[in-house]
């Protein structure tokens, strides 16, 4: 699979730095390149493309306007000199945020990312009518579809289930595993005793738990809000396990 991208960058050095970066990832495929951000927008008016190189701070358009004109909006790594727009690119849903100098390893590594999200969204457009499945296990574990393939998953190893759109993320303490499954089966596939829906984008681990506080679980690395519509449920089931 190959991604359509453009570079846009006013900084003459920094445009040939992408460009010769993407030269160097196989699965890149660079349209086109702007020194100046107007010129771009016709062209992505009227061209396919998935992903967006785009320096931020620019005389004549910043990266943040330019992405405001657009009615349809291609995926988006900033590439800037500044760390002090990182949290305002975040909040527009890009990719990665990439401070220059770029390194060719961290460029790798944001590419990446838009890679395995487009293999998972052709995954999902070229089956809409296969659901995905679970097979429910009769004793610790259960396999879950992920792209063409089942996976064996021990429900020791499940730290807590993410809704990203029409996939779920599974995180275990090895890895992380996308699979087209709704909530729904994949809460009625999980023992009652240990696992939690506990906002509407999150199924825990009641054992993996490492504190709560303020309507925040702590699991790893990871802060879990409790919604207000999973919180009686929640409680309950810390005082089953006392908790609280």
């Amino acid at each position: 699979m190959k991604v359509n991208c453009i570079a846009i960058d006013d900084e003459p050095l920094a445009l040939d730095i992408i460009i010769d970066y993407c030269s160097k990832v196989p699965f890149l495929n660079l349209l086109k390149s702007f020194s100046n951000p107007v010129d771009s927008i016709q062209y992505l008016m009227n061209n396919q493309v998935d992903l967006l190189f785009l320096d931020i701070q620019m005389e004549q358009l910043t990266g943040i306007q330019l992405l405001n004109v657009l009615k349809s909006k291609p995926m988006v790594i900033f590439t800037t000199a500044y760390d002090s727009f990182a949290l305002q690119g975040y909040e527009l849903d890009a990719i990665d945020y990439l401070l220059k100098p770029i390194s060719f390893e961290r460029f790798v590594k944001a590419v990446d990312k838009v890679y395995d999200k487009l293999q998972m969204q052709h995954h999902i457009k070229n089956e809409p009518t296969e659901p995905a499945q679970t097979i429910p296990a009769k004793d610790d574990y259960i396999f879950i579809k992920t792209e063409f393939r089942y996976e064996k998953v021990d429900f020791n190893d499940i730290l807590y289930i993410e809704g990203k759109g029409d996939y779920l993320c599974i995180v275990t303490t090895k890895k992380k595993i996308m699979t087209l499954q709704g909530f729904k089966k994949m809460e009625e596939s999980l023992p009652h005793n240990n696992f939690c829906r506990v906002h509407k984008s999150y199924i825990i681990a009641i054992d993996k738990i490492e504190s709560v506080e303020r309507n925040r679980i702590k699991i790893k690395d990871q802060h879990i809000p409790v919604s207000d519509s999973y919180k009686e449920c929640f409680q309950n089931i810390l005082e089953k396990k006392k908790l609280s």
